[in-house]
């Protein structure tokens, strides 16, 4: 099974630019390529930050975009969204108490897809009622492989004017309700713009890059009095995730969606190359 992740679409960003908005133009062609590359997904995750306004024109496109798609889509809320405008625009997600936090089971595999949005914060958010909710899906499920899919990373990166602070509260919470759940096969963030590897409490925590443009690659400090010119924003074209689910085992694949060209192709030519490769795993 493959879940492709789709981050940070930010549709509604710069909405006067012509024709097309930047980053419509960007999803457009990363859903083109999640449709017509090799690699047709099972299913996609749109986890946050889907609009750059939360109002309800940006995700009604972004629910037309995707709406051809040929498998289920799963859409999150990220600090720039709201909640009412997802609920409005994808009516198959019905939430809990008011959360756009779920669960979907496929294939031997329970994913459980976060809500950590505190309206007017850029930061994550993980309240007492979302913990309950979460505590409680794994404590019913405590043998089902799960992956868990969330907009913000509790961890910091080095990124520094996106970290957050590696002791708050939210964080806190959320490391002491999954700690010690073995069934947790891997955390699935955005919200950085770039893709990134970590542990989390002991568990593989990525985050994919996004659709929209990426923040630059910068770990200096950054002294918020004190202006130094760097980079923030760069055009590098949209990421996504592939995540390749084979009934035992959770493997991460990323690619850029750019103009490249193949520069070797399965022929004649190369067949003796791959029975070679195939033949040293006989």
């Amino acid at each position: 099974m493959l879940i492709a992740q789709l981050t940070d679409i930010h549709i509604g960003f710069d909405p006067d630019e012509m024709p097309e908005e930047l980053n419509l133009r960007r999803f457009r062609a990363t859903l083109a390529r999640l449709l017509g590359g090799p690699n047709r997904p099972d299913m996609l995750i749109l986890s946050g930050d889907i609009t750059d306004n939360g109002d309800l024109e940006s995700f009604e496109d972004a629910a037309a975009l995707v709406s051809g798609c040929p498998f289920p889509v799963w859409p999150m809320v990220g600090n720039h969204d709201s909640r009412e405008g997802l609920f409005h625009a994808f009516p198959h997600i019905k939430g809990e108490g008011g959360f756009v936090h779920y669960a979907v089971d496929a294939d031997g595999l329970r994913i459980l897809l976060l809500d950590t949005l505190e309206p007017g914060r850029h930061g994550g958010a993980f309240c007492e009622a979302r913990a309950r909710w979460l505590a409680a899906e794994l404590a019913a499920h405590p043998d089902t492989p799960t992956l868990i899919f969330m907009h913000h990373p509790p961890v910091v990166s080095g990124i520094d004017w996106m970290d957050p602070a590696a002791t708050e509260d939210w964080i806190v919470r959320f490391g002491d309700v999954v700690e010690g759940h073995e069934q947790i096969r891997g955390i699935h963030c955005g919200h950085l713009h770039r893709p990134i590897h970590s542990t989390f409490r002991g568990i593989p925590l990525s985050v994919t890059g996004s659709c929209a443009p990426l923040v630059a690659m910068d770990l200096r400090p950054v002294d918020r009095d004190h202006p130094d010119g760097r980079d923030l924003i760069t055009t590098e074209p949209p990421s996504y995730a592939l995540h390749r689910w084979d009934g035992s085992s959770i493997v991460s694949h990323y690619e850029d969606v750019s103009g490249w060209h193949a520069l070797a192709h399965y022929t004649d030519k190369l067949q003796p190359m791959i029975h070679d490769m195939f033949g040293e795993r006989d």
